[in-house]
């Protein structure tokens, strides 16, 4: 049981997973590097300091790392007001707190995007706290973020909801159970194998059965 659920954000709660992606390949092509878009899209969850390592290789961060994160928010930002957010996300969100957890919503993506996500989902009026890349050192799959989200509520123990491998084996890493979100385009089996303990295809999927996982009931909170 857990007393706090720490929510991913981007293509858990909002639907940005592509337009992050087509950013990063813009991004690349600034610098002449042509990488298929596919795959791109199979480490988006990363933060940006972990990415382009992850497409790219360390030779591609050591010469330009900086360069194409700056790139990346360059390009993703003309095309941030497409994001909407997904099916459910608000009424999840507000099952979850009802029932008594401390709810913080956390991504490896920067403060000023996580902000305009939680206005479209009125983040703000029913998380307890949110977090973003600004916060830690390292994001995902490192356990930086994972750490910091259940620290800022004083929360004992937690879960996570995400919608990559990355969300699962960043929380894994520091003995957090996850449930994972299809909504990042990873499968049923893929994120079973990273160490979700439940997967489902949607949030309102999750919602209808909130009961079978552990967001039923929140441990109780010491006096």
């Amino acid at each position: 049981m857990a007393d706090t659920a720490i929510f991913d954000v981007d293509g858990t709660l909002v639907d940005t997973n592509y337009q992050h992606a087509l950013a990063w390949f813009r991004a690349f092509r600034r610098f002449d590097i042509t990488l298929p878009i596919w795959r791109i899209h199979r480490a988006i969850g990363m933060g940006g300091d972990q990415l382009v390592t992850e497409v790219a290789g360390e030779e591609i961060e050591s010469a330009r790392g900086h360069d194409l994160r700056e790139a990346w928010t360059e390009e993703f930002d003309l095309m941030i007001d497409e994001v909407r957010p997904l099916e459910g996300a608000k009424d999840l969100l507000e099952e979850v707190k009802r029932r008594g957890f401390r709810l913080v919503l956390a991504s490896s993506g920067k403060a000023e995007h996580v902000n305009r996500f939680l206005e479209l989902i009125d983040g703000q009026d029913v998380a307890d706290a949110w977090t973003s890349s600004d916060d830690v050192a390292a994001s995902k799959p490192q356990p930086d973020l994972v750490k910091t989200a259940l620290a800022r509520v004083s929360g004992a123990s937690a879960v996570m909801i995400g919608d990559s491998v990355w969300d699962v084996i960043a929380a894994g890493k520091i003995d957090v159970p996850s449930i994972g979100i299809r909504t990042g385009g990873f499968s049923t089996a893929e994120l079973e194998e990273a160490g979700a303990v439940a997967v489902f295809e949607s949030l309102p999927g999750l919602l209808a059965d909130l009961d079978d996982t552990p967001l039923g009931h929140p441990t109780p909170r010491a006096a």
